[in-house]
């Protein structure tokens, strides 16, 4: 298969060679919260290649950066010599796990059927499907959907104690708040654990990766097996990734940071990285990049004594767009950066790459005859007509990098040929104007 800019990317990773076994590795950077036994577990990643596995359920059009935990911590196994299995929850997301709060919106299966698709395409571009441990992808609706009700509750159901049901997290959180919890998502578990039992059989999977807030569904599995096949098997629970100040990461306002680049744009995913706190640059360094310790050490450095250059989260801003959008959209976000201050040509710039910047700002939609004192105020740049003539007057207004020096100045004449133009106050204080 063709490989795109990101898996080339990736094959071309490596794991950290200074470390005994992957095990160790995936300990240091902090992507075990909760696992199975761990000296198992070292000596399963220590022996001959295992298959193992992550689901991916269809709940929206693209994964985001809680996803991107995951998928990194797959390609970081398969570097190892193990065989990925990435799993797309075309049955799982027609039920929807239990969220802590209430009961999910069920989507229609036409849409949980594209999702599905375009989920597959993400996950696929962050795994080899080439060699002896190439990639498969998986959907859970191929075996559920042949199976009737009295198959799930008289081969499968029959495992499940309900009691042990009864106190998942999930499951517990749900019943003890004013919405309860339905049937469908108490089934969920049964599902998720129907997964690892297919799998098993099918591939002979012994390991499930997951974030640890997964962790009551990834276990539903482990003891299924355990119970229906006499075996047993493993599972790693990743942290939830959460900032300095406690706040969960990935999440301004409620929105996601999204992998699809339509969803959120290779400029505004680089500036979310940029934009990580001394606090946390380094975690996030060791979890969603391939750096080695010594590559970490040189950034821990720079934090401590020199964090004005913010090395480390151009480093970080950099190994992760590259790995996610390619590193041509990451040159290019990286170049609408500094030309938005003065440091190259706007008029060289992708017209796609300039718009999504702009985006990111305040901006306005204008005609070409606006005057710019008035787009100072229109965009929030000046409080006031006045304001915004006493900026042009101290030659503190630039237009497309260009200093306005006309009181009466017009847009028209600075129009880029994308019918976009860059306004600013100052130094730092930046909007985007978009031409009608």
């Amino acid at each position: 298969m063709t490989l795109s800019p990101q898996s080339e990317a990736l094959i071309h990773q490596r794991n950290d060679p200074s470390f005994d076994t992957l095990w160790d590795e995936l300990v240091w950077r902090g992507l075990v919260h909760v696992s199975t036994d761990a000296d198992a577990l070292r000596k399963l990643f220590a022996g001959p290649p295992i298959t193992y596995y992550c689901g991916f359920d269809p709940t929206a059009p693209s994964l985001h950066l809680g996803n991107l935990v995951q998928l990194l911590l797959l390609r970081r196994i398969q570097l190892a010599g193990h065989k990925p299995l990435g799993l797309v929850g075309g049955s799982t997301g027609l039920v929807g796990d239990p969220r802590p709060t209430a009961e999910r919106t069920l989507n229609t299966k036409e849409t949980v059927n594209e999702w599905v698709g375009y989920l597959s395409t993400q996950i696929s571009k962050f795994l080899s499907f080439e060699g002896d441990n190439a990639a498969r992808m998986v959907n859970n609706l191929d075996w559920t959907a042949p199976m009737s009700a009295i198959d799930l509750l008289r081969d499968i159901g029959k495992y499940f104690r309900v009691g042990a049901m009864l106190k998942k997290d999930a499951v517990s959180a749900r019943l003890n708040s004013e919405a309860g919890i339905s049937y469908t998502e108490f089934s969920y578990q049964i599902l998720q654990g129907l997964d690892f039992l297919e799998l098993w059989r099918t591939y002979d999977c012994q390991l499930q990766t997951g974030g640890s807030d997964q962790w009551g569904n990834l276990t539903s599995g482990i003891d299924l097996i355990h119970r229906a096949e006499g075996v047993s098997v493993h599972a790693i629970g990743t942290p939830l990734i959460t900032n300095s100040d406690g706040t969960k990461f990935g999440k301004s306002e409620g929105n996601a940071v999204w992998l699809d680049s339509s969803m959120t744009s290779p400029y505004a995913f680089y500036q979310f990285w940029l934009n990580t706190d001394d606090a946390d640059v380094i975690a996030r360094m060791k979890i969603f990049t391939f750096l080695t310790r010594v590559d970490m050490a040189v950034y821990e450095t720079a934090v401590a004594e020199e964090p004005f250059k913010r090395a480390a989260q151009r480093r970080l801003a950099h190994e992760v767009t590259s790995l996610v959008h390619g590193l041509a959209a990451t040159e290019a976000a990286i170049a609408a950066a500094g030309a938005l201050f003065g440091q190259g040509d706007l008029a060289l710039l992708d017209a796609d790459t300039l718009e999504a910047a702009l985006r990111e700002l305040p901006h306005t939609t204008t005609p070409s005859n606006t005057p710019v004192a008035q787009l100072l105020v229109d965009t929030g740049l000046s409080a006031s007509l006045g304001a915004a003539r006493r900026s042009i007057a101290e030659g503190g207004v630039y237009l497309n990098n260009q200093k306005v020096v006309e009181q009466d100045a017009l847009l028209e004449s600075s129009i880029l040929p994308s019918r976009m133009a860059v306004l600013r106050r100052g130094k730092k204080t930046l909007a985007g104007i978009f031409v009608e």
